[in-house]
């Protein structure tokens, strides 16, 4: 601990011990007060300037130190100063005797708190951002609530100090005027709580919950004001509840909800039932996954013990089979399926016209049959498509993406892969396995960034040991024809490099599907995604977004998360709104080994200031991955300093998008590594290396005094 912070804690510390030690206490009592008013006056009367200054300091190092007597203090600033000098005086040296008391506790506390409680009072600072100052006002109004408390615990937060100061002075305002006041009349008083009666109580609370109503009321102003250009085309009946544009796994979510609560529902979808999810993305990649793994263990046989393996691989047939899983799952996402369950589904173009009202275009390329629905809510669950770079040349040598990869039918025998997030980097290794001279490009100094350095390097080796290429901080420059060779140039380090490929992989990210919707001529505004508040409502409340087109995941499980909170706060907003809680999501990379996560990682953590403990288990020595010679990766878990609170884990492993569900479960529901240590796990299972992760850490923070105790009686025990 820094010594200048030490010095002011033993400041701190020996002042309070005075104030208690000499019982200085007794010179802030009622009776004391009530004895010496005439003195009191008697001295502000011949010297008014050094009175109101010495009364001043004493009153700011009372409320600085958060000692008993201000109330009374306030009081004598009344029956001495009289209504108006006394209210003034007494304003200032209270405001900022409550702000000494603030910065002393930020000073004094704050990063111990942080330490400890990190992840959660992040959560906190952002309430005191966004609504602080209402807050405070309201318990500076109430009575009810200690001042010193609300000082000291207002230090702990990220709230600036003017903000403190300002807020505090203009609360405080009204019980200052009170208490000064009834100084005047100190005579009479028998004890402070004679002045709060409890009409006078009564009339403070209804001040204190006066800010937040206030606040209803502007943002109803504002609402009305939002939708002051459509009002007039505002219908007074409509034909649904809830319209839902886009049936990917957000939209078939959020109609599913709402025609279980018996909503009548509509959902819109210009291309394919199931989004991109179904039809580019999750299911047909880990199709493609997956023969590329069997393709893989072929060629490595004799890792299993079978000396000599063949096999003969077909491209087309590979991609065939691609094909008939995604027609086998279709069905689950199918417009029969969900007429079934009692929504509307339409197939056609949806554009809206106004809050209420959304146009469909049933017909192919803007020439069939419109009609138009009003509606209570619209959901916009449009997703995302893949963003293809302004790469020079790149038109012209011609490139997939992952939604048009799905169709190649002829082996690329050379591949690039532009791209070292997970959508490249599973593509690149399931290709490479198939057979193909893989390069990926990736103009980052590392694959995978969003994980720790660690990870990324175990991806990359995992990678290269499949044959791919791996360039990373390389960036691509322009492509290139030269009579039939297609060839893109790279650059690293001032030198560039020319590649020869038969096919390009565009796999970069994916950005919202924004255009076309009538969203500009609403005013949403959208930058990389529709900007929504915690709510996901848009600009116009009854207008919500969710899934890919909303952010800030772009996953197919978060998506279906979001979509409860769209149709929940769309159909009955009114009554009850629900934040959408990001705290506790998964994600997983499905290359081999996989790569999951949950939580902080340590790069993150670092980032935000989360003081954190590792703990890492080598899957290498886990049982069962040595019988399936699949041992290798690890387990790492972070937790708070001296406790199992789990922060986060990263899984690296065969199945660790499996294994990741019980610190996911963990997490949400508040259980410890000592709850999954208590647990039992099958043996042999790979789910037993979350266990032993537990173990160790349990290792690391053994009662070693106990043990030691122990350990005298055990010898004690031998005689």
């Amino acid at each position: 601990m820094p010594r200048k912070k030490l010095l002011l804690i033993a400041a701190l510390l020996v002042l309070i011990a005075a104030f208690f030690v000499f019982d200085l206490g007794r010179f802030l009592s009622l009776d004391y007060v009530k004895q010496r008013q005439a003195d009191f006056a008697a001295l502000y009367a011949g010297n008014p300037a050094l009175v109101i200054g010495s009364y001043f300091a004493i009153y700011v190092a009372v409320t600085a130190l958060s000692l008993p007597g201000a109330a009374i203090m306030t009081l004598a600033g009344g029956a001495i100063f009289g209504v108006v000098t006394g209210t003034i005086v007494v304003s200032f040296a209270s405001s900022i005797g409550a702000t000494l008391a603030f910065l002393a506790a930020r000073y004094v506390l704050r990063d111990t708190v942080q330490k400890k409680f990190g992840a959660r009072l992040a959560d906190v600072d952002k309430g005191i951002e966004r609504d602080g100052a209402f807050y405070l006002f309201t318990l500076r109004l109430v009575p009810l609530v200690p001042f010193f408390v609300i000082n000291l615990l207002m230090g702990l937060t990220r709230m600036k100090a003017r903000t403190f100061y300002w807020v505090s002075q203009l609360g405080m305002l009204a019980g200052t005027v009170v208490y000064v006041n009834a100084g005047t009349q100190l005579a009479r008083i028998a004890s402070p709580g004679d002045i709060l009666s409890p009409g006078l109580i009564g009339s403070f609370v209804l001040l204190g919950v006066f800010p937040l109503i206030a606040r209803k009321a502007v943002a109803v102003v504002q609402g009305r004001k939002v939708y002051a250009k459509w009002a007039h085309m505002k219908p007074k009946t409509f034909d649904r509840n809830m319209v839902v544009i886009g049936a990917g796994a957000a939209g078939l979510v959020t109609s599913y909800i709402a025609a279980a609560v018996k909503a009548k529902v509509t959902l819109v979808e210009s291309h394919k039932m199931g989004g991109d999810c179904l039809n580019y993305g999750c299911v047909p990649s880990k199709a493609l996954i997956k023969t590329a793994k069997l393709a893989h263990q072929i060629r490595h046989s004799s890792t299993y013990g079978i000396a000599h393996a063949e096999m003969t691989c077909r491209f087309a047939d590979v991609m065939e089979r691609v094909a008939q899983v995604v027609k086998q799952v279709e069905p689950h996402d199918s417009v029969e399926r969900y007429r079934g369950l009692g929504v509307d589904v339409v197939q056609g173009k949806a554009t809206i016209l106004n809050p209420w009202t959304v146009e469909i275009d049933e017909g192919d390329e803007g020439e069939g049959r419109r009609r138009t629905l009003t509606t209570k809510s619209i959901v916009v669950a449009t997703g995302a498509m893949p963003f293809v770079p302004p790469l020079p040349g790149l038109a012209d040598v011609g490139y997939l993406t992952s939604d048009t990869l799905w169709a190649l039918r002829e082996f690329p025998a050379r591949l690039v892969v532009l791209g070292g997030g997970p959508i490249g980097c599973e593509l690149a290794q399931a290709f490479a396995r198939l057979g193909c001279a893989v390069t990926q490009v990736e103009m980052l100094p590392r694959l995978m960034t969003k994980e720790d350095e660690e990870v990324s390097a175990f991806a990359k080796e995992a990678l290269e040991r499949d044959g791919v290429k791996v360039l990373t901080g390389h960036k691509a420059l322009r492509c290139e024809k030269d009579g039939e060779r297609k060839l893109i140039v790279v650059e690293a380090g001032g030198a560039e490099q020319r590649i020869e490929f038969d096919q390009l992989l565009c796999a970069v990210g994916r950005a919202a599907r924004l255009k076309g919707y009538g969203l500009e001529e609403l005013g949403i505004p959208a930058g990389k995604t529709i900007e929504t508040n915690e709510y996901l409502e848009t600009i116009y409340p009854n207008i919500l977004a969710c899934g890919d087109v909303a952010g800030p995941f772009q996953f197919t499980h978060t998506a279906s998360h979001q979509a409860w909170y769209a149709a929940v706060n769309g159909l009955f907003g009114m009554l009850k709104k629900f934040k959408a809680d990001y705290r506790v999501i998964p994600w997983a990379t499905f290359i081999d080994p996989e790569v999951a996560r949950v939580g902080l990682n340590e790069q993150e953590a670092k980032q935000q200031g989360v003081a954190y403990e590792v703990t890492r288990y080598g899957i290498d020595d886990l049982d069962r991955a040595i019988a399936d010679s699949s041992a290798h990766g690890f387990v790492k878990v972070l937790t708070v300093p001296g406790k199992d609170t789990i922060l986060g884990v990263t899984i690296v492993g065969a199945h660790a998008g499996d294994l990741i569900s019980e610190y996911v479960l963990a997490m949400k529901q508040g259980l410890g590594l000592n709850k999954i240590l208590g647990t039992i796990h099958i043996y042999p299972t790979l789910a037993e290396a979350n266990k032993y992760a537990a173990g160790e850490w349990k290792r690391n923070h053994q009662p070693k005094r106990l043990l030691e105790w122990v350990a005298r009686f055990h010898a004690w025990q031998r005689g």
